[in-house]
């Protein structure tokens, strides 16, 4: 028993470290992001070329159309909105069509691809390259169906192409339900940890390396980067299309920026079970498009650490100890949400950092999860998950 108990101090110790030592990272990081996003906000955009604003689609959900609406609604000079679904009898496709009526003012094109090529695996890039062949314009801005922006989101983002050596900008995200507080759950769990989780992987990664990825929800990015990381037919093979996309332009010394705008990425109430497949399932593309990285995130967590102590705590004698461990680890999960909150300007933040606490709990699971299987299921078909990110269906 003694050397279980001494097996079991160490191992809460070193996490607690790894752990605490991340969180100053987080919160520097964050302090980073703030001033430059507040020096940035200051500056009016005057860099206003003519857009093209590509949405791949693929059926619809709640609040979609309240998303669509808020780029019919931009306050940009010129710009193009295209609409690519597979079929047009396609749900969200329709529902764009709809709203498109009610601004006739606004450029909007709604064309369709067909089922994805064998090779493109990546429905969303299969759409991509269909719009990038009708598209009128040298610079994109791409972003998901559930993404919800601000009146001057196209001012923001096209401001980080100004510089002809940047080939992509992408942002950080504030995870949000249509429903708040009323939302299930799982729903609030997933939205605070893509609010957090990622935003901190993300911005530690700027702070300390550079940007050598993107992050697909939006992004600015010019027509040529697409081909020159490998062309559409190549991106279509990969999951994580986006950082693939980011990672390869940064080796070839393209500039890829992380942007400081942010916007909000519409997160729907569905069961538990189903918000733990789907993002286990990143879980797991990230664990095969940067594998070293995704090992050491492990060593980021702070609950699971935190619950080992107050174990050894229980089991050793040492309960008032064991109870401090745990309580210094739900601080410190307190401290790095409510610094990335704040730094992102999330009117309800202090909700979202009693939250956080359970979500990294709950992500050190899908982080164990991810290492269980190379199979998915996704949009009606099962995949497999290759060395690198890549995707093929199994025989």
């Amino acid at each position: 028993m003694s050397l279980l108990l001494q097996i079991l101090f160490w191992v809460a110790l070193g996490g607690t470290i790894t752990s605490s030592v991340y969180c100053l990272m987080v919160m520097a990081a964050a302090a980073r992001f703030w001033a430059r996003k507040r020096r940035e906000d200051s500056v009016e955009p005057t860099f206003l070329p003519a857009l093209s604003v590509l949405k791949p689609l693929h059926g619809t959900e709640p609040g979609m159309e309240k998303n669509l609406v808020s780029f019919f609604e931009q306050e940009y000079p010129k710009f193009e909105l295209l609409f690519c679904a597979r079929h047009d009898t396609d749900e969200g496709l329709q529902l764009a069509r709809r709203v498109g009526e009610r601004y006739p003012e606004v450029d909007a094109k709604y064309v369709t691809c067909g089922e994805p090529m064998p090779k493109f695996h990546n429905a969303k890039v299969y759409s991509l390259a269909k719009l990038d062949s009708v598209a009128q314009h040298e610079l994109f801005i791409t972003s998901d169906a559930d993404v919800r922006v601000t009146k001057d989101y196209l001012r923001r983002m096209v401001q980080n192409l100004k510089d002809p050596r940047v080939g992509l900008a992408s942002c950080v995200y504030l995870g949000t339900t249509d429903k708040g507080r009323q939302a299930g759950l799982s729903a609030q769990l997933d939205a605070v940890g893509k609010s957090v989780e990622l935003t901190s992987g993300a911005l530690v990664a700027d702070m300390l390396e550079g940007t050598k990825f993107a992050l697909g929800a939006t992004m600015a990015v010019r027509k040529k980067s697409f081909e020159q990381a490998g062309g559409f037919e190549e991106l279509g093979a990969f999951y994580a299309d986006d950082f693939v996309l980011g990672n390869r332009l940064a080796a070839q010394g393209i500039g890829v920026k992380l942007a400081t705008h942010v916007i909000r990425l519409m997160v729907q109430d569905t069961p538990f079970m189903l918000s733990f497949r789907n993002q286990l399932r990143w879980m797991q593309s990230t664990r095969r498009s940067r594998p070293l990285g995704h090992l050491g995130t492990g060593l980021t967590f702070a609950m699971p650490f935190g619950l080992l102590g107050l174990l050894w705590g229980l089991l050793s004698g040492h309960a008032l100890l064991g109870v401090v461990w745990l309580a210094w680890m739900v601080v410190n999960r307190w401290l790095q949400a409510g610094a990335i909150l704040n730094a992102l300007g999330d009117d309800s933040w202090m909700w979202g950092v009693l939250l956080y606490p359970l979500r990294d709990l709950l992500g050190s699971l899908l982080w164990v999860g991810s290492y269980g299987g190379d199979r998915f299921y996704y949009r009606g078909k099962v995949y497999k998950l290759k060395y690198g990110g890549r995707v093929e269906e199994p025989e």
